[in-house]
């Protein structure tokens, strides 16, 4: 069983992955409201533009700085790919996922961050289903229910978001693991491989805002299909 809490750790930086694909209209709203957060530990935020085609390219340009550093991808690959990269630039001992569609309000990282700063967890993840929120249609809400409900089967847990973009690692969790996924099964196929190792994972209340898809939400049926088939083939695949 993994060590639980991160009790006598000290943190310093907390590394931001911010996946964008066509998000030239919020994109410098998230990063004007991730900048004004005031935080226990340092910011770094890591960017990474999925080749997007409407101009987001154009935006990012004009707000990296010390502390956003904009990565691209020459083609578009997908949400989980685009963690993936960020992971690999991402220097902090904490690491957090960051839509920039504004559905998610970085106001509540403070949230987040305080069990593992008092070393009550190392995975925190932020539920939609427990605070405030702008409430999604109810076929969003089944399915993700569903999908949480799995997890909870499977793994042996009491999640009740496990779909939340909100998920926050201590940066040691996440060595040895390997992210195969390169869309929305990313959020599965992580929380399968953290339940596995014997991870807890911590729940606090988020705000949320959500959109519909004709304000640009992207997930749809086909990735909650997905996200059902990876849930199942990452509890029955041998470790290693």
């Amino acid at each position: 069983m993994a060590d639980e809490t991160a009790e006598g750790r000290r943190y310093r930086t907390l590394s931001v992955i911010v996946p964008v694909f066509n998000e030239r209209n919020t994109v410098a709203e998230i990063l004007r409201r991730m900048r004004r957060v005031e935080l226990p530990v340092d910011l770094e935020v890591v960017v990474v533009d999925d080749a997007s085609s409407d101009g987001t390219d154009k935006v990012l340009d004009t707000l990296e700085d010390s502390t956003v550093r904009v990565v691209r991808h020459p083609v578009n690959r997908g949400k989980g790919a685009a963690v993936r990269t960020g992971l690999a630039y991402a220097r902090g001992d904490l690491v957090l996922v960051q839509d920039a569609d504004l559905e998610y309000d970085p106001e509540d990282w403070p949230r987040l961050l305080a069990p593992i700063l008092k070393g009550k967890a190392r995975v925190v993840y932020g539920s939609r289903f427990t605070g405030e929120r702008k409430n999604m249609l109810f076929l969003h809400w089944v399915g993700n229910r569903f999908l949480s409900l799995v997890t909870n089967v499977l793994y042996n847990t009491t999640l009740s978001d496990m779909e939340t973009c909100y998920k926050l690692f201590d940066r040691q969790v996440l060595e040895g693991i390997t992210i195969t996924s390169n869309r929305f099964d990313f959020e599965p196929e992580i929380t399968a491989k953290v339940l596995r190792r014997g991870h807890r994972i911590y729940e606090v209340p988020i705000s949320y805002s959500g959109r519909e898809f004709h304000e640009g939400k992207k997930i749809t049926w086909r990735d909650g299909i997905r996200a059902l088939t990876t849930l199942v083939r990452e509890r029955f695949r041998k470790p290693g």
